[in-house]
């Protein structure tokens, strides 16, 4: 297959971020990243329109879109996804997602020794988003929701290496326990090259882009005076 040229977008945690990466000289052409809670749907556009002004031939050039599925905000997961998908149609390129766990994890794979990578993500409420890999990238626990108390219990006493958004609280819990672990230092969102990266070499039949919701959304439909169907 020939080299691809990737638009990655990633709104689902602290960061606003896009790339365009080039898979034929593996480097990043084109990159901004600006930290952010709130404010993706407006800032996000713009931000792609000028990573995409940098590159020579603009939307034209491009052969595939990559955006980040979550875990993470749900605001923030439909304002990418939808950025994404409008932006493939348009071009009629393919469109495929990428778990934000398995890019923290992805810089961490193929080192050598047999420690387990951790991702975890602050999902609040005492809980995290967590997914455990091994150092050659098989899936140990698939990405869920699982509590601190439960996830701490779930990593046993095998070492592990942690990454991600709350890597210093799973850390913290670790140590209290007794069992020691090598976390990484907090990071807002996940390394835009490396979802441009995992973009590249997935598949758009069995990496779609769509929302990965671990938890239902806090808010929901009021259900007062609502008149019921007969």
């Amino acid at each position: 297959m020939d080299p691809l040229r990737i638009l990655a977008i990633d709104t689902a945690l602290g960061l606003c971020s896009a790339c365009v990466f080039d898979q034929d000289s593996d480097t990043a052409i084109s990159s901004e990243s600006i930290p952010m809670d709130r404010g993706h749907a407006e800032a996000l556009m713009p931000l792609i329109e000028r990573v995409i002004h940098r590159i020579e031939g603009g939307f034209a050039s491009l052969d595939r879109v990559a955006a980040s599925v979550g875990p993470g905000s749900f605001t923030g997961l439909r304002v990418g996804l939808a950025a994404g998908r409008a932006i493939g149609m348009a071009a009629e390129i393919p469109v495929v997602g990428v778990n934000t766990l398995s890019a923290f994890a992805a810089p961490l794979l193929g080192q050598p020794g047999d420690t387990m990578i951790v991702s975890v993500i602050d999902a609040r409420h005492s809980h995290v988003y967590l997914q455990l890999m091994s150092s050659e990238g098989k899936l140990v626990i698939a990405p869920q929701i699982i509590s601190m108390t439960d996830a701490v219990a779930a990593i046993g006493h095998q070492p592990v290496r942690i990454v991600g958004s709350a890597a210093s609280l799973l850390a913290a819990a670790l140590q209290e326990q007794g069992r020691s672990s090598h976390a990484e230092a907090d990071l807002a969102g996940a390394d835009i090259d490396w979802i441009a990266r995992l973009g590249a070499i997935a598949h758009p039949e069995f990496s779609p882009p769509s929302p990965l919701y671990l938890r239902p959304p806090d808010a929901t439909p009021q259900t007062n005076g609502r008149i019921a169907l007969m």
